[in-house]
């Protein structure tokens, strides 16, 4: 393998409660503000970004901050949107279906254990660099990517249940798991 690189992955900040590809709303715009500082703290040396709009609000908050030019790659994308075309609470039955059972594959959308790849296959494929990289996605494929790296039973319980918080960040190291949703930086 090349050179993996050490991975910062960003959650999105707080989103808009629409269907669709909401955009971040007023405390989302800060969160992804201060995690812009900490990320320019740390020194990353590129900032890419899944191409939904509350991701790409998030990375464009972060880009002049650290000086990094946003580059979108639609395998940072969320495995499964709710596009308003069945109910938020279908909507959620699909979502727990693909937390219970990782091979099932929703209409729209990929299984979890296929996401999850996916999100490896991304940070796996970086080219070699001087320093570490921050990537913006989602919580979804995240837990995805912790669950196939680590197995359930090491991804901590809340973040199996409750998900990525806004703006948390998960860090990983050539495809070793160094420290999961942490908002310290947020505080």
């Amino acid at each position: 393998m090349g050179g993996m690189t050490l991975a910062y992955l960003v959650q999105h900040g707080e989103k808009e409660p629409l269907p669709g590809d909401p955009g971040l709303t007023e405390t989302g715009q800060q969160q992804a503000t201060r995690t812009g500082r900490w990320l320019r703290g740390v020194g990353v040396r590129g900032l890419w970004t899944s191409p939904m709009r509350r991701a790409r609000e998030t990375a464009e908050r972060i880009a002049p901050i650290t000086g990094r030019a946003v580059q979108l790659d639609a395998m940072l994308r969320e495995r499964l949107n709710w596009d308003g075309s069945v109910s938020f609470d279908a909507f959620l039955a699909s979502w727990a279906r693909t937390m219970q059972d990782r091979d099932w594959v929703p209409a729209n959308g990929e299984s979890s254990r296929q996401a999850g790849t996916r999100l490896q296959e991304f940070l796996a494929g970086l080219p070699a660099a001087p320093g570490p990289v921050a990537v913006v996605t989602h919580g979804g494929i995240t837990v995805d990517l912790l669950r196939n790296l680590m197995g359930d039973d090491a991804v901590p319980r809340h973040v199996l249940a409750a998900g990525v918080p806004p703006c948390a960040v998960t860090v990983v190291d050539d495809l070793n798991v160094v420290m999961i949703a942490s908002v310290s930086h947020l505080s």
